[in-house]
C-alpha cells in the first residue's frame, strides 16, 4: 500500500485515457507540476496508437532538463469485451477498464509509489483503487468549466425532467451560476436522459464529485461566471467532495517548444512566411475528426470560393462518424488526396496548401500570416487559438464541441457559426462555407473578433503568471500535501 512519505516531494501519478484531447493537457499538467510545483511526476499512458503518443509527448518534453516518468501500459486487448460496431465512448470506457490491473501491478511493485493520483473524465473507475492503494484520487477536467459545471450538476438532475422539459419541449438546460444550455448545443449523452449513456454519465458525475479535488482546464477571466459557481462560496461547490481548480490554461505553446528537437513542416512554414500578415485562414478538425466525402468536397470548394489563401490539414473521408480518426491518429501522410474535387489542388496551389493527415498547429496558428481558424472546437484547439490571437470558424463535430462552440460565438465574440443542415446530420453548403471564411477574414466582423481574441491571449499569459493559474496548482500542492500529512497521522 502507497503511504505518504513527509521526507520526499509530492509524487504524482497522472493517468491518461485514450485520445490526443486529453493526453496534450495531461502532458501538460505534469510538466507544470514537476517544472514549477517540486512534484515528481509519472505518467501512465493508456492509448491505442503508441507511435503517435510517443511522437506527442517527445514534443512536449523534449526541451525540458528533467522530463516526467512515462510509464506505457500494455495496450489491454479488448474485442471480446465490444460489440461489432462499438460507439467511441464504449472504446475508451472498456479500455480504461482493462488497463487497470496492469496500473495497480505497476504501482505495488514501484519502489516510491505515487501520493496522488490524477484522472481524466474517462479514468474514474480507478478511483476506488487509488483509495485502496492510499492515495489521494483527484479528477483533470480538461475541458471548460462551463461543460465541468454540467459534469458536476447532472447527477443531481432529475432525469424525466431532462426529457420532458429539454429534450420534448426544446426548452434550454439550466446549470446553476451558468449560462444554461440550448437544446441546440446540447451533448449527445443528454439526448436519452433515459437510456443507458445518460445513467452512465451520472454514475460518473458521482464518482467525480466525490474526488477529493477537481483540476478544470480553464481560467477566471475566461469563464467568470462557472469558475465562480465552481468556487469554494460558489453555488455549485455543495456537490462536490474538494475544492475546484481553475488551473489553465495548460496548453503548447511555441516558447514551450524547442524547434531543433521537434518535427516542423518546414515546407509549411516556408509557406506562411511568403504570405501577408493575417491573410491565411487554417483548416483543421483536430487529432480525431472526420468528414464524409461529400462534405470534404463541400469544404474544397467552399474554400476555392471564398478566394482566401488556407491552409488545410485534410483526413480520409469516412461516412458516419465524426470521430472516426479519435483512435488512429497518424502524424504524416503525403500526395493529393483522390477525394478531392477533380482539379482542385492544381486550381489552388497559389492560393492555398493542402496537407494530408497531420500538420505542426501550435506554429501554424502562431504565425504571423494566419488570421483565421476553421475548427471543430475541441478544448486544446481552442486554447492554442487564443495564445495564437486567432479568430475561428466554429464547425463542432461531437462531444462537448457544440457547447465550446456556442460559447466562442455568442459569449466571447471570437467565432462564427458555421450553419446549415450539418445541424440535421447533412452537409454544410459551399455557399456557407465561402461566407463564414469571408466573415472572419475579410470583413469587418472578422477584424473585431481578431481583437477580442487578442485579449483572451493578454488574459489567457497573465493566467500562466504567478499570480494567475499558477496559484491554483500551488493551493493544489499545499492542500494535497496537508492532506496526504493528515492521512499519515491517522487523522
Amino acid at each position: 500500500m502507497a503511504t505518504a512519505n513527509n521526507d520526499k516531494k509530492p509524487h504524482a501519478a497522472i493517468l491518461t485515457s485514450p485520445g490526443m484531447g486529453h493526453l496534450i493537457p495531461e502532458v501538460e499538467l505534469g510538466k507544470s507540476l514537476l517544472t514549477q510545483h517540486a512534484f515528481d511526476v509519472t505518467i501512465f499512458l493508456i492509448t491505442t496508437d503508441l507511435a503517435t503518443a510517443r511522437s506527442q509527448i517527445h514534443q512536449q518534453t523534449s526541451h525540458l532538463k528533467t522530463a516526467p516518468n512515462v510509464v506505457e501500459l500494455p495496450q489491454p486487448d479488448v474485442s471480446s469485451k465490444l460489440g461489432p460496431d462499438p460507439s467511441l465512448l464504449d472504446r475508451i470506457v472498456v479500455t480504461m477498464t482493462e488497463s487497470l490491473p496492469s496500473l495497480r501491478s505497476f504501482i505495488l511493485s514501484m519502489k516510491h509509489p505515487p501520493s496522488l493520483l490524477v484522472v481524466d473524465l474517462f479514468g474514474t473507475e480507478a478511483i476506488p483503487m487509488a483509495r485502496d492503494l492510499g492515495m489521494q484520487p483527484f479528477v483533470f477536467l480538461t475541458t471548460s468549466a462551463w461543460f465541468s459545471a454540467l459534469t458536476i450538476h447532472l447527477s443531481a438532475m432529475d432525469p424525466n425532467q431532462v426529457e420532458n422539459t429539454h429534450i420534448k419541449n426544446r426548452e434550454p438546460l439550466p446549470i446553476p451560476g451558468c449560462e444554461p444550455i440550448q437544446f441546440e448545443d446540447t451533448l449527445e449523452a443528454l439526448l436519452d436522459p433515459l437510456g443507458p449513456i445518460y445513467e452512465g454519465y451520472s454514475k460518473v458525475s458521482k464518482v467525480i464529485n466525490g474526488s477529493d479535488g477537481i483540476l478544470i482546464n480553464t481560467w477566471q477571466d475566461l469563464e467568470p461566471s462557472a469558475t465562480k459557481a465552481l468556487g469554494d462560496s460558489g453555488i455549485l461547490r455543495r456537490f462536490t467532495n474538494g475544492p475546484v481548480y481553475p488551473v489553465g490554461p495548460l496548453v503548447r505553446t511555441l516558447a514551450d517548444r524547442d524547434t531543433g528537437s521537434v518535427h516542423v513542416d518546414n515546407k509549411v512554414m516556408r509557406w506562411l512566411d511568403r504570405q501577408p500578415t493575417e491573410s491565411v485562414i487554417y483548416v483543421s478538425f483536430g487529432s480525431g475528426g472526420t468528414m464524409s466525402e461529400a462534405q470534404i468536397r463541400e469544404l474544397a470548394w467552399g474554400l476555392e470560393l471564398s478566394m482566401q489563401r488556407f491552409v488545410w490539414v485534410v483526413r480520409p473521408p469516412i461516412e458516419g462518424d465524426a470521430s472516426g480518426s479519435y483512435f488512429d491518429v497518424g502524424i504524416g501522410g503525403h500526395g493529393s488526396p483522390e477525394y478531392l474535387p477533380k482539379g482542385f489542388v492544381e486550381r489552388t496551389k497559389e492560393l492555398g496548401l493542402v496537407i494530408p493527415m497531420w500538420a505542426p498547429q501550435v506554429e501554424i496558428l502562431g504565425h504571423a500570416a494566419t488570421g483565421g481558424f476553421v475548427t471543430h472546437c475541441g478544448w486544446n484547439s481552442v486554447l492554442e487559438a487564443i495564445f495564437g490571437g486567432v479568430a475561428m470558424v466554429a464547425w463542432p463535430l461531437y462531444s462537448e464541441q457544440k457547447m465550446n462552440a456556442a460559447m466562442l460565438s455568442k459569449e466571447l465574440g471570437v467565432a462564427v457559426r458555421a450553419r446549415g443542415e450539418a445541424e440535421g446530420g447533412g452537409v454544410v453548403g459551399r455557399d456557407e462555407i465561402a461566407r463564414v471564411v469571408r466573415r472572419v477574414m475579410v470583413e469587418e466582423e472578422g477584424g473585431a473578433m481578431r481583437a477580442k481574441v487578442k485579449e483572451l491571449k493578454a488574459s489567457a499569459e497573465k493566467a500562466v503568471c504567478e499570480f494567475g493559474s499558477s496559484e491554483s496548482l500551488r493551493q493544489f500542492r499545499t492542500y494535497s500535501r496537508a492532506a496526504s500529512e493528515a492521512k499519515a497521522r491517522g487523522a
